[in-house]
């Protein structure tokens, strides 16, 4: 009998044949009787009755772990329900000579019907690229090229670069001694150095506290004052290239300046091209999720989270950051999220089933070009890196993220695009 609690979930009340029992049975009692050594029998030469009585435990528990899930298994594929997670047993009875019967709860895929999607109301117009833009991303460019040009010796002045030696004589588990350059009077250096240095000549020595803000990025460093002697050893001053043809051409396949600016300019526009379709694909999938209510299994948003708080601690790692040192709450993390991984379980069930609809999918072609590219990134061959991926599951999670992306590049070509202003 199957019977609907809420939502998706269900209840399957099942019963297993005294006849199909006593075979397993009798299958699992001469398996562990070949398997096992007793005391004035050769090995598998035990009585059955010894056996049986000797691992009675280990019998019945052998026979449940084949039984049950099959047994579920069947049940589920006769009423043709999609399963989603593992089901919890419950009122097990499980008696010599009599039917195993047992209750098995568990949730199912969501059924939905697809509402409108196509013409769905955008946001959108195509970027323009504007003069100073494309100034502004050379003059970044011509950073980039920079190059450093020792000069004579003088004052210091706020704006020049000077190398220095510094050597910490307080303050420190471990003493600084190293050569590093200031760039005196900037905005993200420290004013104890400009103060000690703007007025200073090349080669004189002088020693000052610096007192590092709290919020300091070097852990090491941060909250503490420290005493350094600084050695003024050479100044110089950054020049950079001239914004003409041969700059073009030592940047790539540009012959004439006027080349890299029509680049340039291309490459912006893509880029802002890029974040605005990403805002309409959003507006579009929101208005989606906002049509298309429908109950989404506790399992589904269960690994949501998952993923969530696990995308959310490689980012704190790769700040730098030891999770483990933020003493979170991870329960009221997890209700955090709900929300957010309640919307995504939703729009992702949604764009299945539109990609399902329009016979949307990831070719081969798509498939390999991605793990070309990881394997480029990880410095190995193609086929280890498609070995590794399809071994741990990641090849599958490719497919389906190009997959997610054709539909909604395909919901954005078929959406109503309305001006920004509006």
């Amino acid at each position: 009998m199957v019977s609907t609690v809420e939502d998706c979930k269900r209840s399957l009340e099942i019963e297993i044949p005294v006849e199909q029992v006593e075979k397993a049975r009798e299958r699992v009692t001469n398996s562990i009787k070949g398997r096992v050594r007793l005391p004035g029998f050769r090995p598998g030469k035990a009585p059955v009755s010894l056996i049986q009585s000797r691992f009675e435990s280990e019998i019945r528990s052998e026979v449940l772990e084949v039984l049950l899930p099959q047994a579920f298994r069947d049940k589920v594929e006769e009423q043709g329900l999609k399963v989603v997670g593992t089901p919890d047993v419950s009122d097990l009875k499980f008696e010599p000579g009599e039917p195993i019967r047992f209750k098995a709860d568990f949730e199912v895929a969501p059924e939905f019907e697809l509402g409108e999607y196509r013409g769905l109301p955008a946001k959108y117009e195509e970027p323009t690229v504007t003069d100073e833009e494309v100034d502004k991303r050379l003059e970044s460019m011509r950073e980039t090229k920079a190059e450093f040009v020792n000069l004579d010796p003088r004052p210091i002045e706020s704006g020049d670069y000077v190398l220095v030696h510094l050597k910490s004589l307080s303050g420190l588990a471990e003493n600084i001694d190293q050569d590093v350059q200031i760039h005196v009077g900037a905005e993200d250096t420290l004013p104890a150095f400009n103060e000690a240095l703007i007025g200073a000549s090349p080669d004189e020595k002088k020693e000052v506290d610096v007192t590092y803000p709290e919020e300091y990025g070097q852990e090491s460093l941060a909250g503490k004052t420290v005493r350094f002697v600084i050695d003024s050893k050479t100044l110089r001053k950054r020049e950079l290239p001239e914004l003409d043809d041969e700059f073009a051409k030592d940047l790539g396949d540009y012959q004439t300046l006027d080349e890299l600016k029509e680049a340039v300019r291309k490459s912006i526009f893509r880029e802002k091209q890029h974040v605005r379709q990403q805002a309409a694909k959003e507006e579009v999938l929101d208005r989606l999720v906002e049509s298309h209510s429908f109950p989404v299994p506790e399992a589904y948003i269960d690994r949501q989270i998952e993923n969530q708080v696990r995308a959310q601690l490689r980012e704190l790692s790769g700040q730098g950051i030891d999770p483990k040192t933020l003493n979170l709450d991870w329960q009221k993390v997890k209700e955090a999220q709900r929300d957010k991984a309640l919307r995504n379980v939703r729009a992702s069930l949604v764009l299945e089933k539109i990609a399902e609809g329009e016979g949307i999918s990831a070719s081969n072609d798509e498939v390999d070009h991605e793990v070309q590219r990881m394997a480029r990134q990880q410095r190995e061959a193609v086929a280890v890196t498609r070995a590794r991926l399809d071994k741990d599951g990641t090849l599958g999670r490719i497919a389906g993220h190009i997959q997610t992306e054709k539909t909604l590049q395909f919901l954005f070509d078929q959406a109503s695009k309305q001006p920004l202003t509006e």
